[in-house]
């Protein structure tokens, strides 16, 4: 049903010209959708109320039920569109349903990285970002419901290092050496 989507147009957005790629693209972890399941399934108990119920308050029960169905597709829209991605040049949050928001920070911007990963979050594999930067009133500053964050604080730092924004390697000052 997911699929079914329709998708941010993420590569509209990249600077080709400058030379700019996707690195990685992250989606939100799969227990963002524990409440339109939810709804899902309240709808579908609202159904049988509608058929096993009286009869005079039927018509309310099959409304309210069309009601928490728009409600979870909503949700569902929204969590799916919220994405996260990771160039060469910088990170950028796309997210909205009907309208579109995208919030941007260069990779040279990025202070501090902070990754909070809850109990539930390291049984299931998901965590939280918290992005550090010069200029603190960002939207890009919480990233919440990150899949494999270990994996995505990696790769950001590993984005940072060949940028050229921190100094050498070990291995980088070796290879000088020879």
């Amino acid at each position: 049903m997911l699929d079914r989507l329709p998708e941010q147009d993420v590569d509209r957005h990249l600077l080709h010209d400058e030379g700019e790629m996707v690195i990685d693209l992250v989606r939100h972890h799969r227990i963002v959708y524990w409440r339109p399941i939810a709804e899902v399934i309240g709808a579908l108990l609202l159904w049988i109320l509608v058929v096993v119920g009286p009869i005079a308050v039927g018509w309310f029960f099959l409304l309210v039920s069309f009601g928490v169905l728009a409600h979870a597709l909503y949700l569902t829209a929204r969590e799916h569109r919220d994405i996260f991605v990771i160039t060469n040049m910088r990170v950028f949050r796309m997210s909205g349903v009907f309208s579109v928001r995208i919030a941007t920070m260069p990779i040279t911007r990025i202070l501090d990285i902070t990754v909070e990963k809850p109990l539930l979050g390291r049984m299931l594999g998901y965590g939280h970002f918290i992005f550090e930067s010069a200029a603190q009133a960002q939207g890009l500053r919480n990233i919440r419901f990150i899949g494999d964050p270990d994996a995505r604080d990696l790769t950001i730092q590993r984005v940072i290092q060949r940028s050229g924004l921190r100094g050498k390697t070990m291995e980088q000052r070796l290879m000088e050496g020879n």
